[in-house]
């Protein structure tokens, strides 16, 4: 229980509270004010009750998984027949792998403005720091 007061986790108690006060504060304003006649505030005082339930429910979210502690450990992967090691090895995260793409190639000799065009665009890939105003072509 004393992970629950904390600095961080009293600034999260007391939000939750002044936040469920405030929404059910303007809930019952906007109530009054529907009664006196404003059609459309009964929206509102339905609305803001529905705000302080989810700042409830996330609040009781957070607790809970504060209370659960840390997550369990990764998946352990199997050993192998071939493998010597007696405990079984666990999975490395791999990373993403970058690709470098290569410009396709295509039939330019039939339309002269795309050949122009696509001879642009390949300078100004050639040429990074290039504005577009440069290009000598």
């Amino acid at each position: 229980m004393k992970r629950l007061w904390t600095p961080a986790w009293i600034v999260r108690h007391v939000a939750m509270v002044v936040l469920v006060v405030g929404f059910l504060g303007l809930g019952w304003w906007q109530l009054s004010r529907a009664a006196g006649g404003n059609p459309i505030s009964w929206g509102y005082a339905v609305e803001w009750p529905v705000f302080a339930g989810f700042v409830v429910f996330v609040w009781w979210r957070e607790v809970r998984q504060e209370l659960r502690g840390p997550e369990a450990p990764g998946p352990v992967a199997e050993t192998t027949e071939s493998s010597t090691a007696a405990e079984p090895t666990r999975l490395a995260v791999r990373r993403p792998v970058r690709i470098s793409r290569t410009a396709a190639t295509g039939p330019d000799g039939d339309d002269p403005e795309l050949t122009a065009y696509n001879r642009y665009l390949r300078w100004l890939t050639d040429n990074p720091g290039a504005r577009p105003g440069d290009y000598p072509g």
